[in-house]
């Protein structure tokens, strides 16, 4: 289920904003007048002008969290482009930190992360990277509910449909995305974490506000012709994938917390589904212009 309220509780001074990210509305509702504009200026092309008809996906409100919390058990920690964040629980609860340097971050939300609890420190000049991230996090799980998945990928769009390209950080998802635009005719996405989601039995791909150094944040779609694992090697060369094999390659580049079995297990079905639809493969391949070509030659043999 999706939140079907707008309890914001009317505290004066709060503000609050609905934006749209594949198809999906959530809310941010904020106290001390913030302005959210500043704060997240990569959301400013998902924000709907008016509370819109339906349900929420999610709504994250600025409130008060406990600062230490001994009954948490710590699950996992990571260091990323997100800063440096904790993953406890607590009952049947999940606790976020988030730290960029000395101040630490806390959320709370339920297991379907459709009610999110943040406490802020505004002292903190990364105040808005953390926001960005924690609602990245939130977003990322609670999709995974509706046939919807975050995936770690630089996406573009050549005639009307949208070939994805993933791979470990430094593996050169950008440049061979770079290489596409500039001798393949085709269109930047999403550089980091578009939105794959299955409606009405297509594959679908959505510009996201995140979009890591790269400044691309779109809010189009395309359905997807072909989704691609990249490798460095010697030579170009492009292998298709069966399903199975399809399915391993897909699930790294996803964001999931895996102990979580609902969550996890409703990735899975996705995955299994995508592999079904969309060709998957492989490119082992080197930084230049066949590269480009021989990937594009070989997802659409």
């Amino acid at each position: 289920m999706v939140v079907d309220d707008d309890s914001t509780g009317g505290r004066t001074g709060e503000m609050t904003k609905y934006y749209k990210v594949a198809d999906f509305v959530f809310a941010v509702t904020l106290g001390g007048n913030r302005d959210l504009e500043v704060l997240l200026p990569s959301f400013s092309v998902f924000e709907c002008c008016e509370r819109p008809e339906g349900d929420l996906l999610f709504k994250l409100v600025e409130e008060e969290v406990e600062e230490d919390c001994p009954l948490a058990e710590f699950l996992e920690e990571d260091v990323n482009d997100m800063g440096h964040t904790c993953l406890y629980r607590v009952g049947d609860r999940y606790r976020v930190t988030v730290r960029y340097a000395e101040f630490e971050h806390v959320m709370e939300a339920g297991s379907d992360f459709r009610q999110v609890s943040a406490r802020l420190k505004w002292e903190d000049p990364y105040v808005p990277s953390v926001l960005c991230s924690m609602l990245r996090i939130v977003f990322a799980q609670a999709a995974l509910l509706h046939s919807a998945v975050s995936l770690h990928s630089s996406t573009v769009v050549k005639d009307g449909k949208a070939y994805m390209f993933m791979g470990r950080s430094g593996t050169g998802k950008s440049t061979h995305s770079r290489l596409w635009l500039e001798h393949l005719g085709a269109a930047l996405l999403n550089d980091d974490n578009p939105i794959v989601r299955i409606v009405d039995g297509k594959a679908l791909v959505y510009g996201s506000p995140w979009s890591g150094k790269t400044p691309c944040y779109k809010d189009k779609s395309a359905p997807i012709a072909a989704m691609v694992r990249l490798a460095q090697a010697p030579e170009n060369r492009f292998e298709r994938k069966s399903e199975i094999e399809a399915f391993a390659i897909l699930l790294p580049g996803c964001s999931v917390l895996r102990f979580d079995r609902n969550l996890y297990g409703n990735l899975c079905e996705t995955l299994i589904e995508l592999a079904e639809m969309v060709c998957v493969g492989e490119m082992r391949c080197l930084p230049d212009m066949d590269a480009a070509h021989t990937c594009w030659e070989g997802v659409n043999e």
